[in-house]
C-alpha cells in the first residue's frame, strides 16, 4: 500500500503569498484614502459650527473682534487669529494635525469655503479648491 502525502508544496503557498500581497496592494492605498476622507467632517462641523458662533457674536457685539473661536479635535486645530477678526470679516481656519497634517479648511464671513492640501497628501495626489471643501482625493467638492 502507498501512503498518501497530504500537505502544500512550497510553490502553492508562494503562490497564495503572492496574491495575498497583490491584493494587499491594491486595498491598503484605498483604505488609506478612505480613512482620511472620514476624518474631514470633524473639522468641517467644527467650521459651521464656528461660522454660527461668529454670527452670533455679530450680532450681540457688532463686530467679529474678539469672537470666540472653536477648541482643539483629535485630528484638527482651529485658528481664528490669522488674519485677526475685524470690525467686518473673519476667517477661521482648521489645520489638520498628526495624520491630517497637510490638509487646510478656511471659512469667512461671506460663508466662502476652501482647502488647501500641502505636504505629504499633495504627493499622494490629494488637491485641494479655492471655492468648496473638498471631499474627494480629486478636490471634488461632491
Amino acid at each position: 500500500m502507498h501512503k498518501i502525502e497530504r500537505g502544500f508544496t512550497l510553490i502553492e503557498l508562494m503562490i497564495v503569498l503572492a496574491v495575498i500581497a497583490m491584493l494587499a496592494t491594491i486595498a491598503l492605498p484605498s483604505y488609506s484614502d478612505y480613512v482620511t476622507r472620514s476624518r474631514f467632517p470633524e473639522a468641517q462641523g467644527a467650521l459651521a459650527t464656528g461660522r454660527v458662533a461668529a454670527e452670533q457674536w455679530f450680532l450681540d457685539q457688532r463686530t467679529y473682534a474678539g469672537m470666540p473661536c472653536p477648541g482643539e479635535s483629535s485630528n484638527f486645530t482651529y485658528d481664528c487669529a490669522n488674519p485677526a477678526p475685524t470690525l467686518a470679516t473673519y476667517t477661521i481656519t482648521a489645520n489638520g494635525k498628526g495624520s491630517m497634517t497637510g490638509f487646510a479648511f478656511t471659512i469667512n464671513e461671506l460663508n466662502a469655503r476652501s482647502t488647501t492640501v500641502t505636504g505629504a497628501p499633495a504627493a499622494k495626489g490629494w488637491q485641494g479648491n479655492a471655492t468648496c471643501w473638498t471631499i474627494r482625493k480629486t478636490g471634488d467638492c461632491s
